[in-house]
């Protein structure tokens, strides 16, 4: 039963279909004319030149004009400073992130050492009551005492940098002096006359 079922179906269901067939008569070919491209209608050039006319400024566009020509030296200067400090943030945050990340995964017994250095340059600033080169001098000096003992070879390093790099500043200073001290006081023109030269 199901076999003539599914056999009856399928010429029951197209005949259910509608659809047009165009047939051609084979005697009369259609002629074989080919258009080009530019002969179409929609191609076709205007006959004569074209010209462009420049439509005159309104006053809106005038004053947006005469806006961007004053504000173009700040906008090159904005985009110069950009350009300076992205790289400077960027490794700011960079830094940033490496602190976060070693504060996260820090070694055994780092907090405490970093109570300890905060807590003496708490004790360097009660000392250094009353003056304000004190208050400059004594926090960094006992925070740094206070790191060297838990970091000695950090300490010994950064000692001998910052030796070299104050010697440096040091005879860069001398060199300053020494320029200002003959550039303004040993011109000759500069020498007065003592009682005694007359």
């Amino acid at each position: 039963m199901f076999k003539v079922i599914q056999r009856s179906m399928g010429p029951a269901s197209v005949s259910l279909l509608t659809f047009k067939v165009y047939a051609s008569s084979k005697k009369d070919p259609p002629p074989k004319t080919c258009v080009k491209v530019n002969e179409l209608s929609l191609y076709t050039v205007p006959e004569g030149q074209s010209k462009y006319v420049e439509e005159p400024r309104s006053a809106l566009e005038e004053s947006i004009s005469h806006f961007r020509h004053y504000c173009e030296p700040y906008t090159r200067w904005c985009q110069e400073m950009y350009s300076q400090t992205k790289p400077k943030m960027q490794s700011l945050v960079q830094w940033g992130l490496d602190s976060y990340d070693y504060l996260q995964n820090s070694p055994p017994g780092f907090f405490p050492r970093l109570g300890v250095i905060g807590a003496a340059g708490l004790v360097g600033l009660l000392f250094a009551r009353g003056s304000k080169i004190k208050k400059l001098i004594y926090p960094p000096g006992f925070m740094g005492l206070a790191a060297s003992v838990y970091y000695p070879q950090q300490a010994i390093i950064f000692a001998q940098v910052s030796r070299e790099k104050l010697y440096d500043w040091g005879l860069h200073g001398i060199i300053v002096v020494e320029d200002f001290w003959k550039e303004n006081f040993q011109k000759p023109g500069n020498v007065k006359n003592s009682p005694g030269n007359k």
